[in-house]
């Protein structure tokens, strides 16, 4: 009975987890109508590591963990210095591309590497399963019917956010490679402080940047900033402990389906018959991929 009990509440963790990455795509396109898509980055990604480091703290002194900074080795440096700065290229694509698409498409478009993820393992010599050819066909349709305009081409916006989704694959990989040897909260905190500061790189460059803007921006940076970065990614990492790899994974892609909910709650955005059918081929894959 515990364990049920266990998995019951890693399983509505894991629903709360999605439901704030749904509405984080709401804040993305709300902060990127005041700030900068770098400005907006930067700041959001040193909150939510910073909002990591009391977690981090927490942690180590439920676990007994003394010192655990001053332990860490190369692969947790090598490790969140990696991801930070390939989850800044696709966060910054991915930025971009919410300013002039909705957020409930961008959601559905960037949960592709739950395809992508499986399909890049052909790379490794690995066999994929039938189904994968499967959710590949269906993305694509899927994708056609979305985001492909009548004059058979995508718009700037979705065809960022489609590459974001590539980058995300990657991003992905490199976790898969690096979590096993490292502390997973140490690694996100630093992977969110790197890409912090490369975004801050080109926001000096290229954004002008004032306390006002920062101020009207608040409330959509905080929330990508604390409850998207920061408060998301520990409640994950705590449900994962009891929930079952596959139920996980088909609960966390429920985010695509938020973020469609949250725009037309929130922003008022309308989707078209065929972008609603577009979403739910898209689904049918994500869902289908977590099998292969």
């Amino acid at each position: 009975m515990g364990v049920t009990l266990q998995k019951h509440r890693a399983n509505l963790l894991l629903l709360l987890t999605a439901m704030i990455w749904g509405a984080a795509f709401v804040a993305q396109s709300e902060g990127g109508e005041l700030v900068g898509a770098f400005t907006f980055n930067a700041v959001r990604m040193v909150i939510g590591g910073a909002v990591l480091l009391p977690c981090i703290a927490f942690l180590d002194r439920l676990n007994g963990v003394q010192h655990g900074w001053r332990r860490a080795d190369k692969n947790l440096w090598i490790g969140g210095i990696s991801c930070g700065a390939v989850l800044f290229v696709s966060s910054a694509l991915q930025q971009l591309g919410i300013a002039s698409t909705t957020a409930g498409k961008a959601g559905f478009i960037t949960a592709l590497y739950v395809v992508l993820v499986p399909l890049c393992s052909l790379f490794w010599g690995k066999r994929p399963r039938a189904l994968l050819w499967l959710c590949v066909v269906l993305s694509a349709v899927g994708l056609y019917l979305l985001c492909v305009t009548e004059r058979l081409r995508l718009e700037q916006g979705d065809f960022l956010v489609l590459c974001c989704a590539f980058g995300f694959t990657g991003h992905i990989l490199l976790i898969n490679h690096f979590s096993p040897k490292v502390d997973g909260v140490r690694m996100s905190c630093i992977q969110f402080f790197t890409a912090g500061l490369l975004a801050a790189v080109p926001m000096a460059l290229f954004e002008s940047v004032s306390w006002d803007m920062l101020l009207a921006a608040a409330v959509p940076i905080l929330y990508a900033g604390v409850l998207s970065c920061g408060v998301a990614y520990t409640l994950q990492v705590v449900a994962q402990r009891d929930a079952e790899p596959t139920m996980a994974s088909l609960i966390l892609c429920l985010e695509s389906v938020f973020a469609v909910l949250f725009g037309w709650l929130l922003l008022g955005e309308q989707l078209t018959v065929r972008e609603l059918i577009g979403c739910v081929t898209m689904f049918a894959a994500i869902v289908i991929a977590q099998f292969c």
